[in-house]
């Protein structure tokens, strides 16, 4: 019986001798991935639970489940091999010489000034440019993007952060705009966001691609770029992160690899801002002369995009670009020496994922982020914003009295904008320290352990390892993280994660469980918080349980995915993440809940004949809320009030407290009552902004469910609360 990569050791190597898999797509993207026959691969660990393992495979790491190894064969690695001379300059690929005669690289490059204009087919004179960045995961596509154009995506040490196409005007490059597209591995895509890039690519046809890539890992990053060469479009090669394999004793014989390539190739590092200045000189001069690949690569690239090559060719054509790519690095790399940052990393990983220490790990780390935001740091910063916010309210409400303002108009100032904006204003802090937290955890790399460590827990209730990035996201907002599903490569898997996302408690929920802890649990906010967030999160695992046993001959998704590497989080990315998260939320603020807390206000003051009341109970907002209040009453939720609040709700969560300070509906609430309420507002259907998202990726009718479904779910739980807490209190 041939041994499988699934009977390997833990630090064993083999030697690739056959790929077989459940189907030929995943087949193909191990292909792609590396796992080809004849390279050689290592066992490197095992998840706590025994299952994903980790393997070491072409200088990078790589996580795949025991069910995906035994499909693996594994033959015993040769000994007393010799490696070939890595200063050989041997190749088969066909240089173009009048591109590159001279192919001289002083400091950081040549400045586009060796290219030959004489072998060009240039473009019309002023002719809009229109770039792409490609590249695999975690190459610094979105940052590159970022320099280049002055936006601010989205940058995290995670595949599968960018989902969408940003698209944006080039700094100091007229009429030129360049492409952020999604990460992807090769162009036989797999998932669904490789495949927006794929289409991108194909359909959409730049004038010029800038293919991006970690120095770091030549080896597995250049199959893409071998099969975008193979394209025939015009390309240049960003070597980032270059700055690292230098200052680990390591480097890249540019001038050979451009040689070797035939494209231009550039040294840059992204985070530093070096090199791209030249680069993009490169890359601006081969689109506009439209100077095309010298290599010349396979001739049926068309056929392998339309999958019509059978399963033993793509197989062929896949070891023959790694064995082209091998040749390539024997003769341009220099291998760095181990690093002092990889050495840390290694004991890092024991403890992050060890097969005792992971799971504690993570428990503590989420329950120390959460304490730290709710009762110390954002707690603190909170309490001075608001008490700033009540200063200032005075005062304004005072300069209103002396300028003999009208009383209405005093009481909308102060009630309304006041009360309602200046009460979800306070919360701002607090939010801001998680999204600080979260930004953290993703940028180290440490989103990705969580999701090897977690793989098998979450097989269990019908969901992927991966699946738990997308739902950490959602405790930030859910709207990225329904946007975040994207990167799941199976639909069922996107499907029952999106629809798991509103039990993640996102962070517009904390203004409502701050309201609560501080006028009925005080002394209690991180108790109190931790336990409503483990609720959410049990009452998915229960409905997720529940789906998984509903369906029929359930089959999990492959768990395929590079494991980064630790980096130390970046100032720039978290700042930049933070800004984005408090701009948003003050748009949030300054909008929606501003409009809604005049509108509750306005239906507060006046009745059906607009007549201004002094009793609220006589207002509009009464008799619109009380038609669905005797729903509530079994919660003991059934004053028209506490209604008007939850409507409000589903706007911004945040304008749940807004209307209760405009209505004064904490006076109307015990502790018996607070628990229902807090029940129904973690558990009740999300605002329209992830509904939104939820149709945009689900369709109209699994939106409309999600909703419905929400709302008499929160009600039942609610109910059980408020039966429990009655018995107790």
């Amino acid at each position: 019986m041939e041994k499988t990569l699934k009977d390997l050791r833990i630090g064993e190597k083999g030697i690739i001798s056959s790929v077989e898999s459940s189907g030929e797509a995943l087949r193909r993207h191990l292909l792609d991935l590396g796992l080809v026959p004849g390279a050689e691969v290592q066992l490197v660990k095992a998840a706590p639970m025994g299952d994903p393992i980790e393997i070491l495979i072409h200088g990078y790491e790589l996580t795949l489940r025991r069910h995906e190894a035994a499909g693996i064969g594994i033959s015993e690695p040769a000994t007393g091999s010799v490696q070939a001379d890595s200063t050989s300059k041997d190749t088969d690929s066909d240089y173009n010489f009048y591109l590159h005669e001279h192919n001289s690289h002083p400091g950081l490059g040549e400045s586009g000034k060796y290219h030959s204009k004489d072998h060009a087919d240039p473009m019309p004179k002023n002719a809009p440019l229109r770039l792409a960045i490609v590249g695999q995961h975690n190459s610094g596509k979105t940052a590159l993007f970022n320099y280049l154009t002055g936006e601010s995506g989205h940058v995290g040490n995670f595949p599968g952060v960018t989902v969408e196409v940003a698209e944006a005007p080039v700094k100091g490059h007229a009429n030129t705009t360049v492409a952020d597209l999604p990460g992807i591995y090769s162009l036989q895509a797999y998932s669904e966001e490789e495949k927006i890039t794929r289409d991108f690519i194909l359909k959409e046809k730049p004038n010029g691609i800038i293919n991006i890539i970690d120095a770091n890992h030549l080896e597995r990053s250049l199959y893409l770029t071998v099969q975008l060469m193979e394209l025939g479009i015009p390309m240049a090669l960003a070597l980032n992160m270059m700055d690292e394999v230098t200052n680990s004793g390591g480097t890249i014989r540019i001038n050979e690899l451009e040689k070797l390539l035939g494209i231009p190739v550039v040294p840059i590092s992204v985070n530093k801002g070096n090199g791209i200045s030249e680069f993009m000189d490169h890359m601006t001069h081969v689109a506009t002369y439209r100077e095309k690949p010298a290599f010349k690569g396979l001739d049926n690239a068309g056929s392998i995009l339309s999958g019509a090559d059978g399963a033993d060719t793509y197989a062929r054509l896949a070891t023959e670009r790694y064995n082209f790519i091998e040749q390539i690095c024997r003769a341009t790399v220099i291998k760095p020496r181990e690093t002092k940052k990889g050495v840390i990393s290694q004991k890092i990983d024991r403890i992050l994922t060890g097969r005792w220490t992971a799971i504690p790990a993570f428990l503590v780390i989420m329950c120390t982020l959460i304490w730290l935001t709710v009762d110390v740091i954002g707690a603190w910063l909170q309490r001075i914003l608001d008490g700033g916010i009540t200063v200032l309210a005075a005062k304004v409400g005072s300069l209103l009295a002396g300028w003999e303002v009208a009383g209405w108009m005093r009481r909308l100032v102060v009630e309304a904008i006041f009360g309602g904006v200046g009460s979800v204003l306070s919360f701002l802090p607090i939010v801001i320290t998680l999204f600080f937290f979260l930004s953290m955890l993703e940028d180290s790399g440490y989103m990705a352990r969580i999701a090897f460590v977690s793989d098998k827990m979450l097989r269990r209730i019908g969901l992927s390892g991966r699946s738990i990035v997308p739902l950490l996201f959602g405790f930030g907002c859910s709207v990225p993280g329904v946007m975040a599903a994207r990167t799941l490569p199976s639909a069922r898997d996107r499907k029952a994660t999106i629809l798991l996302m509103p039990f993640m408690s996102c962070s517009a929920k904390i203004a409502i469980y701050t309201f609560f802890i501080v006028n009925f649990f005080p002394g209690h906010a991180a108790a109190v918080m931790i336990s409503l967030y483990l609720l959410g999160i049990l009452v998915g695992i229960a409905v997720a349980l529940v789906r998984k046993w509903r369906a029929k001959n359930y089959q999990p998704a492959p768990f395929v995915m590079e494991m980064p590497v630790y980096r130390l989080p970046r100032a720039a990315n978290v700042g930049q993440l933070l800004w984005d998260k408090t701009n948003d939320f003050l748009q949030i603020s300054f909008t929606v809940i501003f409009l809604a807390s005049i509108v509750v206000w306005f239906l507060q003051s006046f009745s059906f004949r607009f007549d201004f009341v002094t009793d609220s109970s006589e207002s509009m907002l009464a008799a619109i809320a009380g038609v669905l209040a005797p729903l509530f009453k079994p919660l003991g939720l059934g004053d028209w009030r506490i209604v008007t609040s939850l409507i409000c709700g589903f706007m911004a969560k945040e304008s749940v407290v807004s209307t209760m300070e405009v209505l004064s509906v904490g006076s109307l609430l015990t502790v018996q009552t607070a628990v229902p309420m807090l029940i129904f507002c973690l558990l009740y259907t999300p605002c329209v902004a992830a509904t939104a998202a939820i149709r945009r990726e689900l369709g109209r009718g699994w939106a409309a469910f999600v909703v419905v479904f929400q709302c008499l779910l929160a009600w039942l739980c609610a109910w059980i609360g408020y039966m429990i807490t009655c018995l107790i209190v």
